[in-house]
């Protein structure tokens, strides 16, 4: 706890708490603080989002099984996110999707009573909080929506498309390894290779460990 309170103007969210105010919650249990392990779950999907979770360290995933089995990653959660902020006034507050501890992670628990007393007293807050779940609500539906809906071959497609506009080249730099690229567009890393392997054979593309070459133009049209 004096931990926290000691660093919490490293905080965007903390340092618009006053400390008073932030340690009588501590203190009360109004405020509490939650670690999990490695791979362990949060939120199942379907469970009632009832307080909202500020990362204090770690990295939270948003998770889902595709028809396959496979499961895919959505999006992914940093220090100084927020979880459920998004959900807990919502009058259907459930979480629609697994969220899961990625490496050993910490979570501030903020009780929704005090959530709200804090937007109702504290502007600063207020305003912090409003443009952190718009910016996120809307990253996140993209983010849905650019690869839930799409088969692999769109989605991989898609993100060529986007480097050849940021890298300015048909030879695409690959800024991460496959596994990430995979995790990225939501798809397995295997399911990733046998796909590449297939737009090699159909003429599409090029690729070794570090790019991706663009041969058919007009596949990205």
């Amino acid at each position: 706890m004096n931990n926290l309170l000691s660093n919490k103007d490293n905080y965007a969210f903390l340092k618009h708490i006053p400390q008073a105010f932030l340690e009588e919650c501590l203190k009360t249990n109004t405020m509490n603080i939650k670690t999990y392990s490695k791979d362990e779950i949060i939120h199942f999907d379907g469970d009632k989002c009832a307080f909202v979770e500020h990362i204090l360290s770690g990295k939270v995933v948003v998770e889902r099984i595709d028809e396959s089995g496979d499961l895919l990653t959505i999006t992914e959660f940093y220090p100084d996110d927020i979880l459920g902020g998004n959900l807990i006034f919502s009058r259907n507050p459930h979480y629609p999707m697994t969220v899961t501890a990625k490496t050993d992670t910490s979570l501030l628990v903020i009780q929704k009573d005090i959530l709200f007393d804090l937007c109702s007293t504290n502007l600063s807050f207020l305003r912090q909080f409003l443009e952190y779940i718009s910016d996120h609500a809307l990253l996140l539906g993209d983010k849905i929506k650019y690869y839930v809906n799409r088969s692999i071959r769109e989605s991989i497609l898609a993100y060529l498309k986007n480097e050849h506009k940021l890298q300015n080249s048909y030879k695409i730099q690959l800024q991460s390894t496959k596994k990430a690229l995979a995790d990225r567009i939501g798809v397995q890393r295997t399911s990733l290779s046998r796909e590449l392997q297939k737009m090699k054979n159909d003429g599409l593309i090029e690729f070794d460990a570090v790019s991706i070459t663009i041969v058919d133009l007009n596949a990205l049209e």
